[in-house]
């Protein structure tokens, strides 16, 4: 018969642990937060596309995918280090495209990337108004045109090429009343057409009209009013850095073609710059 002793037996306890079934995990966590912050993109595309206008969604396009340079016009060359000189002038960093359009190297000419012949014909930048008419109605993501300018711009698209139509207004006018002496907000248009006018190579054609006398006079002075603010502009066109060579032609219509039917309203004072699809 064995010994009796009062010692509690040891009993060991083995307890498994599962790892879970895989649904008890976080990785879907991860994929479902993931698949929420799709959905809500999703939703607030769909809800900018239907709160939004064609010409602010440009405008939004152009500022991710820039395709309008901010300044029409900068110095340097296309060498070797492409004109990449940001003391070159004080306004920005130079790419070399304003250089090299007004003074094409031989490099240059032989790009053939517009598709214009040595005549200045055929299509490319005679075709596409795109990016001048975006460059003029504000709809750059970088957009130097104030809401104050806009109200005296208006652009359309005719055969003879693009039309923009600067016209005063009752509050602001382009010239002194009965003159052709231009007001600032005229100096500041013609300054705007003439740096967007870089972003393109086509001729220019400028075309003044002006509104109806009250009365009937002896010797109707529309036609040398409108033809002088035509020339005014022109030479601003060019003191602006438009080059001579392609303001090819300068016309005054006086009174005869009004933009409402009342002939005596402020609005048909206006000054029509014409980029022509032909030389």
């Amino acid at each position: 018969m064995g010994a009796q002793t009062n010692v509690a037996p040891i009993i060991i306890k083995k307890k498994r642990v599962s790892g879970g079934d895989g649904h008890h995990g976080g990785a879907w966590k991860v994929a479902y937060a993931d698949f929420v912050t799709a959905m809500m993109a999703f939703f607030m595309l769909m809800w900018l596309l239907n709160a939004t206008t064609e010409t602010q969604r440009k405008g939004l396009a152009d500022y991710f995918s820039p395709t309008i340079p901010l300044n029409p016009v900068s110095g340097g060359g296309d060498g070797a280090f492409g004109g990449d000189n940001m003391f070159s002038e004080n306004t920005m960093v130079m790419d070399g495209s304003g250089a090299s359009n007004r003074n094409p190297t031989e490099a240059k000419k032989a790009r053939g990337s517009t598709g214009v012949d040595a005549q200045g014909g055929g299509k490319g930048a005679f075709e596409d108004f795109s990016s001048l008419e975006a460059q003029l109605l504000g709809r750059t993501g970088e957009s130097l045109v104030s809401d104050e300018m806009l109200k005296h711009i208006v652009t359309r698209v005719t055969d003879e090429g693009l039309v923009v139509e600067l016209f005063s207004t009752e509050d602001q006018p382009l010239f002194e009343s009965g003159s052709d002496k231009p007001t600032q907000m005229m100096r500041a248009l013609t300054l705007l057409v003439a740096r967007s006018s870089d972003l393109v190579t086509n001729s220019i054609a400028v075309e003044g009209h002006v509104r109806s006398a009250p009365v009937v006079l002896a010797h109707n002075p529309t036609w040398d009013l409108s033809t002088t603010r035509a020339q005014i502009t022109r030479q601003l066109l060019q003191n602006k850095g438009v080059q001579p060579q392609r303001l090819v032609r300068v016309a005054g219509h006086a009174d005869r073609e009004h933009a409402l039917e009342n002939p005596m309203a402020v609005r048909n004072d206006r000054v029509e710059i014409i980029f022509l699809r032909t030389p």
